[in-house]
């Protein structure tokens, strides 16, 4: 083979390619196709400075990396708006004609997979890149080229980017599985879990081992000038990737609905899953002109598929107590394929749920799952009961300690700071930046000095030594000596961090700075009538300060001895101004520390709330505001920048 049957072959092989894995139509044999690679290669082995960056040869993954680097997206890749329903498409199609009446609409399916996106420059894939947090991502490029959907190289000359999903098809996904079966590997829980696995491996043999297919679905930076979306997604597609199962341009609701029902009716016979349908608009001037909100594209929508709905049997109640000692029940149920998911575990968030809808154990139940939702039982089949059903008792007892449970009627919880199950994420919490702030003291340290025996409760944490640490496996010297300098660090804490620390349910950051000022000290003292006298506190937080005082307060004034805590100083009343006996809630980034922006809001007597409510008076929100930022819009709250806060000032 000489050098002009080298290039001939390799255009050969890439037809060959591009027909059976982009357009489902094989135009040979695997034994004719192999035959010519391996001539390829041979030929590349003689030659190794004459390999062209879009021969097959090159897909092949035998790179082992020793782990990924983050990569930044030439321009940032965005999260869509969820819609469930008719009405919800003809609200959001009420909001965007606002914005330009003139447009029309292309639609396309959601595929459920692992984003990726793909920069090409000069022609030439030169990088691969996952979503991330959708301004950075990690650099995957080796195990992106084993993707044969993906072409090397393109016609394409100038700088683009092109986005879309890698997913597994549901035939090669059983494959899979079936293979791991027989070697004892545990199975992927469905094929978005088996994509996104599948492209994050360090071994890019692997990767090419899974048959990933990528399905585009846009651009990023690119200097295209097209005037409709459709226009750009055909050229995508002309430059050798797969197009979807379908995809449409629609006018108007009526079309939108259409299309929509279309793919709920195909989505069986799709061979890769779906969770959805995109919405965008189709002119490119119009969705630059739309633009973007703090969080999701104003032009374009996720118009989920209806929730999957299944029989199955609860075969068991078991109950799990959270840090602040919350006990949830949670249904055991028969497993169940619930669209290519196995639900094996139902919430049932607490036990007036059960009361409410009679769940029994045997009982035969309708459980939900929609998108990501944790499944849940919509109904119990009461007619289908054959006597074999057994009633959960409401327990009055810890299932761990075995500690009287507080019944708040809707909420059961065990009390007793010194419950194993609570010590874990107890002493987590007690370190974290809003209470204590003692640095180190993460996860996995907590985890191994409660294995080992050394804490078995929060008060133990400061009967640690230099030798008693030594003795455990991982701790170093230096490693050592920084925790016990940290826990040194959290003594003459501010009081209200100490509060807050103990983790008391209902009580959070704003409510423990509500206690300490009003009682400093004294609040283990305090009565329910003072308490419910505060700012913001009901009767339900104070019932829960009482019972948590009641069965702790040992606890507290030993730790409350150890800590030595400051007391609380009066603030001086604030001048007048904006913000003063306003409640503010922080969202977003910021130029500065939220908690800078905290301290100075508190100190203009503003009080500084963690949630969006009806009361808000401001949410003010840097870049990246989420939830808080969409509740405060839909609650008619005021929103200001940061900058608009800075010149309210």
């Amino acid at each position: 083979m000489n050098l002009k049957n080298y290039i001939e072959a390799i255009e050969q092989l890439n037809l060959y390619s591009h027909h059976y894995y982009v357009l489902d139509d094989p135009l040979t044999t695997d034994e004719v196709y192999d035959k010519l690679y391996h001539e390829v290669l041979a030929y590349e082995e003689k030659n190794p400075d004459k390999i062209l960056k879009n021969s097959p040869t090159q897909r092949v993954g035998d790179i082992v990396s020793e782990g990924f680097t983050k990569a930044k997206h030439l321009s940032r890749m965005w999260s869509l708006e969820d819609i469930f329903d008719s009405q919800g498409l003809e609200k959001w199609l009420t909001k965007t004609y606002k914005l330009d009446s003139n447009i029309t609409f292309y639609c396309e399916p959601k595929f459920d997979g692992a984003s990726l996106n793909l920069v090409y420059e000069n022609g030439e894939l030169s990088q691969g890149i996952t979503r991330g947090d959708g301004t950075v991502g990690e650099l995957i490029t080796q195990n992106v080229k084993t993707i044969r959907s993906i072409p090397l190289s393109i016609k394409h000359k100038e700088r683009i980017e092109i986005r879309g999903e890698v997913v597994i098809f549901k035939d090669e996904f059983e494959k899979i599985n079936e293979k791991r079966l027989s070697m004892g590997e545990a199975v992927f829980a469905n094929p978005r879990n088996a994509a996104a696995g599948s492209l994050r491996q360090l071994d890019s043999s692997i990767t090419a081992s899974r048959n990933l297919v990528f399905l585009p679905y846009g651009t990023g930076e690119n200097t295209l000038r097209y005037k409709f979306l459709s226009e750009v997604m055909d050229f995508i597609y002309s430059l050798g990737f797969r197009k979807p199962p379908e995809r449409a341009v629609c006018k108007d609701f009526d079309e939108i609905e259409s299309i929509y029902k279309q793919m709920v009716h195909d989505r069986d016979s799709y061979s890769m899953m779906l969770d959805g349908m995109v919405v965008k608009v189709n002119e490119i001037a119009s969705q630059i002109d739309m633009g973007y909100t703090v969080k999701v594209p104003r032009f374009s929508v996720a118009y989920k598929f209806p929730a999957v709905e299944k029989i199955t049997t609860v075969k068991e109640i078991v109950l799990q107590v959270g840090r602040t000692g919350a006990v949830t029940p949670v249904a055991i149920v028969q497993p169940t394929d619930i669209d290519g998911v196995v639900v094996e575990r139902a919430t049932l968030h607490n036990f007036d749920e059960i009361e409410r809808k009679d769940i029994r154990i045997n009982d035969k139940v309708i459980i939900l799952r929609s998108g990501d939702v944790i499944p849940k039982i919509i109904k119990v089949l009461s007619h289908e009961r054959t006597g074999g059903e057994v009633e959960v008792l409401r327990p009055t007892s810890c299932p761990v300690c075995e500690g009287e449970l507080l019944d708040e009627g809707v909420l059961l919880k065990c009390q007793n700071l010194a419950c194993e199950a609570r010590v874990v994420n107890s002493i987590i919490y007690f370190a974290s930046k809003p209470c204590l702030n003692i640095d180190g003291l993460g996860i996995k340290i907590v985890e191994a000095l409660f294995t080992s025996g050394l804490v078995k409760n929060v008060t133990d944490l400061f009967d640690l030594t230099l030798d008693k640490l030594l003795k455990l496996e991982g701790f170093k010297e230096k490693k050592s000596q920084n925790l016990l300098d940290a826990l040194q660090n959290a003594k003459g804490c501010e009081y209200w961090r100490f509060i807050n620390s103990l983790g008391i349910e209902h009580i959070g950051e704003v409510a423990s700075k509500t206690l300490s000022d009003n009682f400093g000290f004294a609040f283990i003292d305090a009565t329910k009538e003072q308490i419910i006298e505060c700012d913001g506190i009901g009767e339900e937080m104070a019932e829960s300060v009482l019972e948590f005082v009641r069965v702790n307060r040992e606890i507290i004034e030993n730790l409350q001895n150890i800590l030595q805590p400051l007391e609380p100083v009066k603030r001086e009343e604030a001048k007048e101004n904006p913000f003063k006996a306003k409640t503010v809630v922080l969202t977003g980034t910021m130029s500065e520390s939220r908690g800078h922006i905290k301290e100075l809001l508190e100190n203009l007597g503003a009080k500084v709330s963690g949630s969006v409510s009806k009361k808000t008076d401001f949410l003010i929100y840097g870049a990246d505001a989420g939830s808080k930022y969409d509740k405060a819009i839909s609650l008619g709250v005021s929103t200001l920048t940061e900058n608009e806060m800075k010149e309210m000032l």
